[in-house]
């Protein structure tokens, strides 16, 4: 949804509680009356005022539902009196707002909705085909490059220095009290479970420099979850050959167990690569998911005609 309409609708929604009409939501604008009509009316199938009305009343719904008096809700929803609230409510829900326990949305051409306590359900258009699954796999693919990016661009002794003393992250790895070692497990970990998944040999550990082995680990890796992901095979179990003695694991364990042990170890990376100096992101899968989808919408408008 473009920046302009979402600051629009924004507008709609600050203005719930302050009893303004059509002419003051376009003044707010800047624009004309009927310039915002049409334009809100384009984008989302209602006027401002219509969609302000919708809101109020959605709004008043989870309110009744929560115990808030029809009185009260009434005046919360700008209505002059309990009577006209409830001709209102009434033909818009089916039901009196006396005692009302029903679905709180009604039926939107738009797909925006009040979001208690105070906000909106904005659709997010159409899927992009990336569920829980590929996201959490490829921010975490995303977030390890990065900081394996980072540590390249350290001295190879400051990586070396000892800063984290004791720090056990997976319990039978044992300790990983420097920046190096807590990079070659990241890259490892993932080498070693493609191998057991895809049934190659063991890996050796430390044969070449970080950053391409993460990048092969990594294709497979996401080829692999990807797989699973659409087979629906989580509880599927597999026989790791490469264990001492050979061990069953599901799909689902294994995925959990990477991502789980995964993000303890690349976020204690990021906080000593920090400490010596190297330039790293938040992490916050919120800053990256927004980056991305701003980094997908770049390409596609570069690629269009």
């Amino acid at each position: 949804m473009p920046d302009r309409l979402r600051d629009l609708i924004d507008l709609v929604l600050s203005s719930l509680d302050e009893g303004i009409d059509g002419a003051e939501l376009a003044e707010r604008a800047h624009f004309s009356r009927d310039h915002l009509d049409r334009l809100l009316a384009a984008a989302t199938g209602e006027s401002p005022v219509a969609l302000r009305r919708r809101l109020l009343l959605e709004r008043a719904a989870w309110q009744l539902r929560a115990g808030v008096p029809p009185a009260e809700a009434a005046s919360l929803a700008g209505y002059g009196s309990v009577a006209a609230f409830s001709r209102a409510f009434s033909r818009a829900f089916g039901a009196p707002p006396s005692a009302y326990a029903g679905e709180v949305h009604l039926p939107a051409p738009n797909g925006i909705h009040f979001h208690p306590p105070a906000g909106l359900l904005i659709p997010g258009g159409a899927p992009s085909g990336g569920d829980l699954t590929e996201r959490m796999v490829l921010h975490h693919l995303d977030r390890v490059r990065e900081l394996l990016q980072a540590a390249a661009s350290l001295p190879a002794d400051e990586l070396q220095r000892e800063l984290r003393p004791g720090l056990v992250v997976v319990w039978f790895e044992g300790e990983e009290p420097s920046a190096a070692l807590m990079c070659e497990r990241l890259v490892y970990t993932l080498e070693v479970w493609v191998a057991a998944i895809d049934g190659r040999e063991v890996p050796v550990a430390g044969a070449g420099d970080w950053l391409p082995r993460f990048e092969r680990a990594a294709t497979d890796f996401a080829r692999i979850a990807k797989r699973i992901r659409d087979r629906g095979a989580w509880d599927d179990a597999f026989v790791d050959a490469l264990c001492e003695p050979p061990q069953s694991f599901t799909y689902g364990g294994v995925l959990s167990h990477v991502l789980a042990f995964g993000a303890a170890r690349r976020e204690a990376l990021a906080g000593v690569l920090a400490q010596l100096g190297a330039d790293v992101s938040s992490g916050d899968p919120i800053v990256w998911e927004l980056s991305h989808s701003r980094h997908s919408s770049v390409r596609s408008g570069a690629s269009a005609p």
